[in-house]
């Protein structure tokens, strides 16, 4: 992998950068649709590729593992090829996935114990054989395991999460370097750095993880509960420490304000639910406010989805049709506020490019950000 370096916002941290894999070119700032067990929810691949312009994609290697399971993955030749998904795809360890089953889970030296959500069983996550795993998947970008601590974690627990975070990390770097991609393509290992929202844990979790010397670095544990401008705050701590040349991802977030408030701090790439989640839920995300499309006030407004969106998948779809769709519980409302807020966000993330390479990203971030917010 290769990371290039375009341009720079003179009054804001943000970055413009390039990223080069094997399957393909990202540009960034980029947002990366969710694609969990190989599919991102109700959207075909070609409106991926064609409508939405999704460069890179992710997948969840927990799902992925329990199901269709390692043995299917590795005879298809990996997730490219099991999903007809030509392009970059990034998997997350299943780290946050294992910290949801708090319930049914129990950490060790060793690895995770988890049972399956799906049928009860048991498993276990160690450092190594969740790297061999997403191996057998065959992601361009591959995370480290580790313990997603909770946002409001007071500090003793923070610091011993950060410690065996820590120690896996040494074990999958030394399991990554002594091992090769499966299907004649490179892969990339990215630590990711922990510490809740203390400062002094993260920056000592960013001098562990720079050690290493990966070719990117992600930033965890900063959407699970902790308040959002603690977010910012963490990444206004590790924007000088992390390596310029080298791109940084913030993961599982998040609202539009959070991409362009994260954007601004230094972050290159972005994944979240988000879009698909409310959408399927009615809630649209537009440049003009987010719209609840169920609500009384759209049954009769002929309107595009957003006022300035001909770019947003197919502009001739209305707010009182697509609420109709809502009302009458028919599929296709999901798939179409899928689409539109996925094209919105990666529609968002082009803008901010744009800006970046013209000087002037800072005052349209500032204005975006007090539209975005506003509850139609």
């Amino acid at each position: 992998m290769k990371f290039e370096l375009l341009s720079r916002d003179p009054a804001t941290q943000a970055r413009r950068g390039r990223i080069t894999t094997d399957h393909g070119t990202i540009e960034t700032p980029i947002f990366m649709p969710v694609g969990t067990v190989g599919s991102v929810k109700g959207v075909y691949h070609k409106d991926l590729r064609e409508d939405i312009h999704a460069q890179i994609i992710l997948g969840n290697t927990y799902h992925l593992y329990l199901r269709p399971g390692l043995d299917i993955l590795r005879r298809a030749g990996g997730l490219h090829a099991f999903t007809s998904w030509d392009r970059p795809i990034l998997t997350d360890s299943g780290g946050f996935q294992v910290f949801s089953l708090a319930q049914s889970r129990k950490l060790t030296e060793e690895g995770c114990i988890f049972q399956s959500h799906i049928d009860g069983s048991r498993h276990i996550f160690t450092p190594e054989n969740n790297v061999d795993t997403q191996r057998i998947i065959g992601a361009d970008i591959v995370m480290a395991l580790d313990e997603c601590c909770p946002g409001d974690a007071d500090f003793r627990y923070a610091e011993k999460s950060l410690g065996l975070t820590q120690r896996w990390l040494e074990r999958c770097i030394r399991h990554f370097d002594e091992t090769e991609p499966l299907y004649g393509y490179s892969q990339t290992f990215f630590p990711i750095v922990q510490g809740c929202v203390y400062p002094d844990l993260r920056l000592r979790a960013v001098e562990h993880a720079l050690q290493f010397n990966r070719e990117g670095y992600a930033i965890g544990g900063l959407a699970v509960g902790e308040p959002t401008e603690k977010m910012y705050e963490m990444l206004e701590l590790l924007h000088p420490t992390l390596p310029q040349d080298k791109p940084r991802y913030l993961m599982g977030v998040g609202t539009p304000v959070n991409l362009l408030e994260g954007i601004a701090r230094g972050v290159d790439m972005f994944d979240c639910v988000m879009p698909t989640r409310n959408g399927r839920n009615a809630m649209l995300f537009t440049s003009e406010g987010i719209i609840h499309i169920k609500n009384r006030k759209w049954a009769d407004d002929f309107s595009p989805l957003d006022p300035n969106g001909t770019s947003f998948v197919d502009h001739t779809y209305t707010k009182a049709y697509l609420r109709h769709l809502f009302v009458a519980g028919e599929i296709l409302a999901a798939q179409i506020a899928s689409q539109h807020n996925l094209a919105f966000y990666l529609h968002l993330v082009d803008q901010a490019r744009a800006h970046i390479a013209a000087g002037d990203f800072a005052s349209w971030k500032e204005a975006m950000v007090r539209k975005l917010d506003v509850k139609l």
